[in-house]
């Protein structure tokens, strides 16, 4: 939810997707140099862009901001030295100044966003709608206390996205996608080709002896990394989390019905009005057009006299909780059906409102509503003692309590690992079953070592601590213990041999003339039809056979293997590429990707010349200061 917050904050011209442009902004620091140390720069200041100064401070909040974001992504902190070799500070840094450039020049084309915008923009995002799709103040205040956004700071952000996707909507809305760059990429995808084949396998290569002794050491030395052991590790685990400890909570009936009665609007489906609402540039106004609502002027004529369409007023059919405006949702579930109300003072101005339609809501009963509040009071209490027992065991291993230890002490079961290596395999070749978040456990344990005290990767609400307890190393394996997968590999590659020589020599006399049913009835093989192959798309051949079909020209012939142990020849027998048709699902879906694609480049190069022709300065000094968390250096 952390992830949405941030993205419905950003949008595609916001912080994430500034991203599309990192390559040429990361040109242009790399064109910058050290040569942009020079005297001008305050102490608070990292880099300016035209007249806009980015202070150490924010670079650093929004630094850190990342840094929490991946760790959380992660399920573990990110460290300085990560952050740094994947150019964390300089992919923020580039689009802080993007963003400040667009910003600039906003404010030097005089853009605005009207309130009711801003207000429609977030109401319609899906990240703070209920599961009717209505939007739900209460989740929209939750999520943005959630990423640290009070609700000034959001609604001014939005305004901010919404000012920078007008410069970039401008730019790129009127460039047409290129018909043969749709032909192109339409055959690339759509093409279909059947092909003739006879099948080469373990009887067309022949009998293959035994290997020799001497034949079987050759090899093994020739390939004694694919022998080698991997490495293995044994880790000891205690998974703790809400819906393990909710299982056996008990809740009592008078909990249940506490719950009930505090929030019986939660449990059943709550009251719904279809609200409308017209927004006046001040009080006079709103007064003004109450006289002639009372005088008998419509809602819907008065809004025509404004100038404004249905699109403009209606608010559509929510719940009291879906108003982003807590005074209009106040005055509109206040009034009777078809009722028009007096104005009110609301957040983005004054405004008059009416309910065209009202649909009653219904409410569940106690013995209805009552599982889902005892799971849900049951998984608020397991939280509740998901962080208390994680603080008792960290304070144990703190202590210097062993991590199985801890778990001892509070009764918390204890899995291991015996023998495992990076892929999450024992020493049978067997993938380790039933370990919730193995993946990521098993990754943290071969960053970690024998002896390190780990923090716990986070894990559906609660926590999976693990400790490295013995690194069995990677090692090469002698002969004598991989002797039958070395003769079984040695088999494998003479068969592979004489199965290449055998379909050359058969391509080669097809080539010449001779047909392909004549090829195999000599060699008593049967051919075979393989229709509608398309890249990328699953089939019965290889990936690697089904390219070599598509480098084949109509009624060519080639050969590739499908198998260790197999090999096709094969004839192109046909090729079909299917039309684009411009008014289908697909060629529209097609149009809008490419135009995407069109409107990032385009925009990117916009940005890079746009922070040119303002003029942008970087301070090196100041950068790596604020990355490494020291004092800002005085360059003036």
């Amino acid at each position: 939810m952390l992830r949405g917050i941030r993205n419905a904050s950003a949008n595609w011209l916001g912080r994430t997707v500034m991203t599309v442009v990192m390559g040429l902004l990361a040109a242009s620091f790399a064109v910058w140099g050290i040569n942009d140390i020079f005297r001008g720069f305050g102490r608070s200041t990292l880099a300016k862009v035209g007249g806009t100064e980015i202070s150490i401070e924010a670079f650093r909040q929004a630094y850190n901001d990342r840094m929490q974001q991946l760790g959380r992504q992660a399920g573990r902190p990110i460290t300085a030295e990560q952050a740094k070799a994947i150019g964390l500070d300089r992919r923020v840094l580039s689009e802080m100044v993007a963003e400040a450039a667009l910003d600039q020049r906003a404010r030097q084309m005089r853009l605005a966003i009207p309130d009711a915008e801003i207000v429609k923009r977030i109401t319609g995002d899906k990240t703070f709608q209920n599961s009717a799709g209505q939007f739900d103040r209460i989740q929209f205040e939750q999520l943005l206390r959630s990423a640290g956004y009070t609700e000034q700071r959001f609604v001014a952000e939005q305004r901010q996205v919404m000012l920078r996707r007008a410069i970039g909507d401008s730019l790129s809305a009127a460039i047409p996608v290129p018909t043969a760059w749709l032909d192109a990429i339409n055959t690339f995808q759509n093409q279909e080709r059947t092909i003739a084949y006879v099948t080469l396998g373990a009887a067309q290569a022949g009998d293959i002896p035994q290997p020799s002794d001497e034949e079987v050491k050759k090899y093994f030395e020739a390939h004694k990394f694919l022998f080698r052991a991997p490495e293995y590790r044994k880790i000891v685990t205690v998974q703790l989390t809400p819906e393990a400890l909710a299982k056996w909570m008990e809740i009592s009936e008078a909990d249940v019905k506490a719950v009930y009665d505090a929030h019986p609007d939660k449990y059943g489906t709550p009251e719904r009005r279809h609200v409308e609402e017209i927004v006046f540039p001040n009080v006079a106004d709103a007064e003004a057009a109450e006289t002639s609502l009372k005088n008998g002027l419509s809602f819907a004529a008065l809004a025509a006299e404004r100038g404004l369409k249905q699109q403009d007023i209606d608010l559509g059919t929510v719940t009291k909780s879906g108003l982003v405006d807590p005074a209009v949702g106040d005055a509109a579930f206040a009034l009777k059906e078809g009722e028009v109300s007096a104005p009110v003072k609301g957040r983005f101005g004054t405004v008059i409102v009416t309910v065209p339609k009202i649909e009653p809501g219904e409410t569940k009963t106690l013995a209805e509503a009552a599982p889902q509040i005892r799971n849900e009071i049951a998984l608020e209490r397991a939280k509740a003692d998901v962080r208390s027992l994680h603080d008792k065991i960290e304070d144990e291993r703190g202590g210097g309590a062993s991590l199985e230890q801890a778990a001892a002490k509070f009764k918390v079961p204890v899995v291991t690992l015996a023998a495992v290596d990076r892929s999450g395999r024992d020493p049978n070749g067997k993938l380790v079953a039933d370990f919730p978040h193995g993946g990521d456990v098993i990754s943290a344990a071969f960053a970690s070592d024998v002896g390190v005290d780990n923090d716990p990767v986070a894990a559906d609400g609660g926590y999976i601590w693990y400790d490295v307890a013995s690194v069995s190393p990677t090692r090469d394996r002698t002969l004598d213990e991989v002797k039958s997968q070395v003769e079984q590999g040695w088999r494998q590659d003479e068969v592979a041999k004489r199965l290449q020589t055998k379909a050359a020599d058969l391509v080669d006399k097809l080539k010449a003339g001779t047909a392909l049913d004549a090829l195999a009835k000599a060699d008593g093989l049967t051919v075979a039809t393989a229709d509608k192959l398309k890249r990328g798309q699953p089939a019965t051949l290889s990936p690697r056979a089904i390219e070599a079909v598509f480098r084949t020209a109509k009624d060519g012939f080639g050969s590739a293997g499908n198998k260790p142990d197999e090999w096709i020849v094969f004839r192109v027998t046909d090729v079909t590429t299917p039309a684009l048709d411009a008014n289908s699902p697909d060629a529209k879906r097609l149009d809008e990707l490419v135009g995407r694609q069109i409107a990032d480049d385009v925009f990117a190069e916009y940005v890079a010349a746009l922070e040119d022709d303002l003029g942008t300065s970087l301070n090196q000094a100041a950068l790596a200061q604020a990355v490494s968390g020291g004092a800002p250096a005085d360059t003036e």
